[in-house]
């Protein structure tokens, strides 16, 4: 490994890091899955202590259904059941094709703020089905192992609504239970979800 260190005392030209120096921050592959009319997308393993922070990458989650939400719900029990108790806090910001009406504002509406309600939490609002409608974006759960503290989750995410809008969401709340989190389900408000991939990574 050769290292060259200049005037600024910066470091050029290294191939890979010595063994003693960890990679923090990675990002570690651990389950793909993609839907085909699946009702529900579930991830049941791989959710434990050995990752501090698990980051889910949703692309062109796609409904059979027309104008209903994406989310997502917790359990505590390894996907025996769904519906821990969340508060969160939504907004968003909107244009739509004809370039005529944009909005970013806060979104209490439906599941899009939940006040210690066991309801599917919302990633985005009314969906649309048509081929060019989907949602891509990515979810961030910390420290679901956690038999002391709640559990906070961080997303943002965009999609293409019926009404030919193009929606930034910005949502974050927080599982309130001091269990662990042991499994994550994601579905549509109602119908399937016709087409799309989830991929699960845990944070280094």
């Amino acid at each position: 490994m050769a290292i060259r260190t200049a005037n600024n005392q910066s470091l050029t030209e290294i191939t890979e890091l010595p063994s003693a120096v960890p990679s923090a921050g990675s990002l570690v592959l651990l389950e793909t899955q993609t839907a085909s009319s699946d009702s529900t997308i579930d991830f049941t393993d791989n959710i434990d202590d050995t990752y501090d922070e698990y980051v889910f990458k949703c692309y062109n989650i796609h409904p059979a259904t027309d104008d209903t939400d994406f989310g997502f719900q917790g359990s505590t029990d390894g996907g025996s059941s769904y519906g821990v108790t969340i508060t969160s806090t939504h907004f968003s910001a909107y244009h739509n094709e004809a370039g005529t009406t944009t909005n970013l504002g806060y979104d209490g509406s439906g599941n899009r703020d939940l006040a210690q309600s066991t309801n599917l939490q919302s990633l985005s609002s009314g969906t649309g089905n048509g081929n060019d409608e989907c949602y891509s974006g990515t979810l961030h759960i910390f420290n679901p192992s956690s038999t002391t503290f709640v559990k906070h989750f961080i997303a943002i995410g965009n999609h293409y609504n019926s009404g030919d809008y193009s929606i930034n969401n910005h949502m974050a709340g927080y599982f309130n239970t001091t269990s662990a989190i042991d499994a994550i389900q994601f579905k549509f408000a109602s119908g399937n979800t016709d087409a799309g991939v989830i991929k699960m990574y845990g944070v280094t």
